[in-house]
């Protein structure tokens, strides 16, 4: 049974309130998602990126290390990859990050894996393909389209609009997470991959319907194209065999999620922070 427990914030690359958390709680599973994951702004901060999500990284390990958990699950990133027009990405494929987000976490993965190998640390690296869902941070594409549309402004989309995504819900990411933690085997990199892809044009579009409902000869109304990124891959495809073998595939259908998601950013307008916010950045794929 799960136990209540305090939820306590903090930094990752305070290495005192690391220590301080695994000396006070009984800790013995870690899921280390803590990142700095938008993409955009990895190019203009590209150390700050590699000090959290490397540095950082490695201040965690060092600490559950040292109160020898259970389990240390690492969620990585499916744009470890870099980009591909063809071929799914297995585990086994050589890592070719472009920008300075995905490099940092190839850079945080062998730190991880460094710690199976040397000392047969319990680790798992996972991959997933990008997740959506309720409450979800707003510099993310989907909560920045429906952001804008709810505050009456165009979705932003870089570039041509062509750069395709596949998209899984969260609960089948929580599920998935749970799964590697219960059956996952130590030492190994998971991909968790969704089954749906859409271009992100496409993507604003079925929300400026659904937001705004909206007659389909206006829907390119709705779309502001801006200047893409420096690099941007144009997709991510992941053969998750690996995670089907233990038991686990996406069950919520997008028509599902994306309905799920909608509501409850309508329920939750309060959500964002300032109406300018979710124009800071220009959306992007990921």
């Amino acid at each position: 049974l799960w136990r209540i427990i305090n939820v306590d914030s903090g930094d990752i690359c305070n290495q005192y309130f690391i220590n301080h958390l695994f000396s006070t709680e009984n800790i013995n599973i870690v899921f280390h998602g803590a990142a700095l994951s938008h993409v955009e702004n990895s190019f203009l901060y590209p150390s700050q990126f590699m000090y959290v999500n490397a540095e950082g990284t490695s201040f965690l390990l060092q600490a559950a290390f040292a109160a020898r958990v259970e389990k240390f699950i690492y969620m990585s990133t499916d744009e470890v990859y870099g980009d591909s027009l063809e071929k799914d990405f297995d585990e086994l494929c050589p890592k070719r990050p472009t920008n300075p987000y995905s490099k940092s976490k190839a850079v945080a993965e062998n730190i991880v894996m460094s710690y199976w190998e040397n000392h047969k640390f319990p680790v798992i690296i996972t991959r997933s393909n990008n997740v959506y869902g309720p409450r979800q941070y707003y510099e993310k594409v989907i909560p920045r389209f429906i952001g804008l549309l709810q505050q009456d402004q165009k979705c932003t989309i870089q570039g041509t609009g062509l750069q395709s995504r596949h998209f899984l819900y969260v609960d089948d990411a929580a599920e998935a997470f749970l799964m590697l933690m219960e059956r996952g085997i130590m030492g190994e990199i998971y991909n968790i991959g969704a089954t749906f892809e859409i271009p992100v044009i496409q993507l604003a579009r079925e929300l400026v319907k659904m937001v705004k409902n909206t007659s389909n000869i206006e829907l390119d109304d709705w779309l502001l194209f801006v200047e893409d990124r420096p690099v941007s891959d144009l997709r991510y495809p992941l053969n998750s065999d690996k995670m089907h073998k233990l038991g686990w595939k996406p069950k919520v259908p997008w028509k599902e999620g994306i309905r799920k998601t909608i509501k409850w950013y309508e329920e939750n307008t309060c959500y964002w922070p300032v109406r300018t916010a979710t124009n800071r950045n220009p959306s992007c794929a990921s």
